[in-house]
């Protein structure tokens, strides 16, 4: 279950991330509030997730996944550019991330 809501925190942080770039296009408090609220759900998701899990392990899947999150969406939403060697890092991100869960003690 703990990988579950974990899996939950990593789809917030993507959108967290997402929102900041939006909210500085728009400009206004009401759309300010939007990141904070993620940020909010995004850190307890990440709580509930560390009760069970090893804080290195949550740490780390969370962080690289919501890099390779942010970097895969921001191609597809806000058509930003990933050359060859940049998906080669990201590639590498995913295999420790994998890495670190298949080794993982819980």
């Amino acid at each position: 279950m703990a990988w579950i809501v974990l899996g939950i925190a990593v789809i917030t942080e993507v959108c967290w991330a997402l929102s900041l770039k939006w909210a500085a296009t728009q400009g206004s408090w009401a759309s300010a509030s939007v990141p904070i609220a993620l940020n909010f759900a995004n850190m307890g998701l990440l709580a509930v997730a560390m009760r069970s899990l090893p804080a290195g392990t949550a740490y780390a899947v969370w962080t690289g996944l919501g890099a390779v999150g942010v970097a895969i969406m921001g191609t597809v939403l806000l058509g930003e550019r990933l050359n060859s060697v940049q998906i080669s890092f990201i590639a590498l991100i995913i295999v420790g991330v994998a890495g670190t869960k298949f080794f993982a003690t819980t």
